[in-house]
């Protein structure tokens, strides 16, 4: 399985998506990928993953952990060229370019990844909400 360092799985190269829409509640994002496959990512996972240097960080070891984003919202969805979206939140962020390779490794890896997001949190001593 992929770890978040590591680049998208080659699976997740090749997938191109058909649909993306953004739900009526404005807190998921609902993908339907060319092979097939759907999902529904949430807008806090998004978020608090975002591939921008703001959570990243520019560095390995560099990354954040944000902290009340529980609630945080879609608020815009922008495509950047034919390779990804620009998607902005309900907190002002809207630095991430989400490609659909990254989109569709979150997908598969959403429950590790809100798993690990919720141990940094904890390990900070820091509410989710």
């Amino acid at each position: 399985m992929n770890d978040s360092t590591e680049p998208p799985t080659a699976q997740a190269q090749d997938v191109w998506p058909e649909e993306i829409r953004l739900s009526k509640a404005k807190d998921s994002l609902e993908i339907r990928f060319d092979d097939g496959a759907q999902f529904s990512l949430s807008a806090e996972l998004l978020r608090v993953e975002s591939p921008s240097a703001e959570v990243q960080g520019h560095g390995a070891g560099q990354k954040t952990t944000p902290s009340g984003k529980q609630s945080v919202l879609i608020s815009s969805i922008e495509p950047v060229g034919n390779y990804a979206i620009r998607i902005g939140f309900s907190d002002g962020h809207n630095t991430g370019l989400f490609s659909w390779p990254l989109l569709y490794d979150y997908a598969l890896r959403q429950d590790q990844l809100m798993g690990d997001y919720l141990s940094r949190l904890e390990a900070a001593g820091v509410r989710r909400n």
